[in-house]
């Protein structure tokens, strides 16, 4: 019997089948995964009330592209030195904290009425959402590491789908709730979700992380790895990059765009977004699937081909009904961009590597709405739209030139 069953082992390894769960492992991942959908939960009921607070102020595009950069300029500093806080206090405990910090941020733009104020306030809340996002996928990174499964995408589609319930409800409430008492509701609802999550991350120590394996490039010196590695690292980040910046545009400017340019309604506007967040989901949710089947070059070039196509309809459409088509064609194209580049710039260069890519990519997300802005006040918002299409096609080309680098295995 005892050889029987190192036989049925055996072929079980073979067969490549994915070893009983740990439920120590599992129930981190179910409490990381909280996190993330909270996050784009969070930062969906944000973006759907942009163009009420918006009104509130006073402020045009530009004037407004200018306070959104209160965002972009929170986040980036806190990415700067989250890692060091992780590093100190434990990826857990500095995922719990920026998620407070983030429910209770999220009141504060409503109660601005200049674009001044409305700038400041940005900055904490951009601290926040800068030091969760990095904090979280630090978090997931160890836990990939441990299940020695490629489950960043499903990480991700949380997000897509928090942000999908996000844009949904403010959706459905934008006409019978003021901006003040909606995100009011989306702050109880956050530090609600903070305090379950983050004792489930107290409870349940980060896992040890397993040495890596010997890559096949290891017979190379090891300057000419290290090279090779930080520029493959700098590759994937610029991937990461050019489609977080769609990402951030469809956030800060898609409603705005609908109910400016097309004529929508609050409800309609808010759909917009919603329908972007739901393709992504739909993707991610595919994503681990889609990249073992095809790769990760030919995800990655078919991903910034069709978000191309998607946003240029989107941002061109004639009617909102169209351009939600072309929002939701751009969803899918983007789903799984960023968590692959993600995943790649590991593979290249480890931790590090995550942090880099990662920093580099969100900077594309935070800063991309405010070009946008400077963009829409000289040219206007349907013209600026059409740089996320550009930037798509730029991370299609990039993937295809760097094809080779995808071939030393598949996640």
């Amino acid at each position: 019997m005892p050889t029987l069953n190192k036989i049925r082992a055996a072929l079980t390894k073979d067969r490549g089948a994915t070893p009983p769960a740990d439920p120590h492992l599992t129930r981190l991942r179910i409490a990381v995964t909280a996190f993330f959908a909270m996050d784009g939960f969070l930062f969906a009921g944000w973006v759907v009330r942009i163009p009420a607070i918006k009104a509130q102020t006073g402020a045009g595009a530009g004037t407004l592209g200018l306070a959104l950069l209160g965002v972009s300029a929170g986040a980036v500093a806190f990415m700067m030195i989250t890692g060091r806080l992780c590093r100190r206090f434990g990826s857990h405990a500095v995922t719990t904290a920026s998620a407070a910090a983030l429910a209770l941020s999220i009141v504060l733009p409503p109660l601005t009425r200049s674009a001044t104020a409305l700038a400041l306030v940005l900055l904490v809340f951009g601290a926040a959402y800068g030091s969760l996002n990095v904090a979280m996928n630090s978090a997931a990174v160890d836990l990939i590491s441990a299940l020695r499964r490629p489950v960043m995408p499903s990480f991700h589609a949380a997000f897509s789908l928090g942000g999908m319930l996000g844009a949904g409800l403010g959706g459905l409430i934008a006409g019978s709730l003021s901006p003040t008492a909606h995100l009011l509701l989306l702050a109880a609802i956050g530090l609600l979700v903070t305090t379950v999550a983050g004792n489930a991350l107290r409870a349940h120590p980060a896992p040890a992380v397993p040495e890596r394996l010997p890559a096949a490039q290891e017979s190379r010196p090891r300057h000419d790895r290290a090279g090779r590695g930080r520029r493959l690292v700098l590759v994937f980040g610029l991937i990461a990059l050019c489609t977080a910046y769609g990402e951030g545009a469809m956030a800060d400017w898609g409603a705005l765009h609908l109910s400016q340019d097309l004529g929508a309604g609050p409800g309609t506007a808010a759909a917009g977004y919603a329908v972007f967040a739901l393709a992504m989901t739909v993707g991610r949710l595919s994503g681990t699937a889609l990249v073992q089947r095809f790769g990760a070059a030919r995800a990655l070039i078919a991903g910034g081909t069709t978000a191309t196509a998607g946003m240029l309809l989107g941002a061109l459409a004639p009617s909102a009904g169209a351009a939600c088509a072309g929002f939701a064609v751009a969803g899918l194209g983007l789903a799984n961009i960023f968590p692959i580049a993600i995943a790649r710039a590991g593979e290249s260069g480890g931790p590090d590597g995550v942090a880099v890519a990662s920093t580099v990519g969100y900077g594309g997300m935070l800063l991309g709405p405010p070009a946008i802005g400077f963009l829409a006040e000289a040219a206007g918002l349907p013209a600026a739209l059409t740089t996320v299409a550009l930037l798509a096609a730029i991370a299609a080309v990039i993937a295809y030139a760097t094809r080779g680098a995808h071939r030393t295995g598949r996640p």
